[in-house]
């Protein structure tokens, strides 16, 4: 495999300000249970080894049962999933794949039905982090597991 630049190395700014940017999730409306759920939903469909590794792993953390990790990809078929995790799932689903005639009515109702307008536009903020992130890191194929110690993510014992 051909080595790829190091993109927080090459551009530190952007990197800094892409990090505060995500930083201010902690101050989401939107619970964190829900923000892994987008975060691995959204990693998983853009095939984000980094992020996916990096999201199960901090969910793992924050107290998410392996079952559900697990159940994620099937979210639709899922028992173990509430109506409120369903919906912002749709959400990211439809956010990171973008239809040509953009959100349909019945997915924007669904996510209205389950969110306030500040969650919703929260969780809308959570899906283009996401997304962003995703993008830098299947772009330079960055390693999966290589910011484990530097994000705390050891102690999920996922290794």
């Amino acid at each position: 495999m051909t080595q790829r630049l190091n993109y927080m190395q090459q551009s530190p700014e952007l990197f800094k300000k892409m990090m505060e940017f995500s930083n201010a999730e902690k101050n989401s409306a939107v619970e964190e249970k829900i923000l892994d759920l987008v975060h691995i939903r959204a990693s998983q469909m853009n095939g984000c080894g980094f992020c996916l590794d990096m999201h199960v792993k901090q969910a793992k953390i924050n107290g998410e049962s392996e079952l559900r990790l697990y159940h994620i990809s099937i979210w639709r078929e899922s028992t173990l999933f509430e109506p409120r995790e369903r919906a912002a799932l749709a959400w990211t689903e439809i956010l990171t794949d973008l239809p040509a005639h953009g959100v349909p009515d019945d997915v924007y109702n669904r996510v209205r039905e389950y969110f306030t307008e500040k969650e919703i536009s929260d969780l809308t903020f959570s899906v283009m982090a996401i997304n962003a992130w995703n993008r830098v890191n299947v772009a330079f194929k960055t390693v999966p597991g290589s910011a484990d110690a530097a994000f705390g993510l050891t102690k999920a014992g996922l290794n």
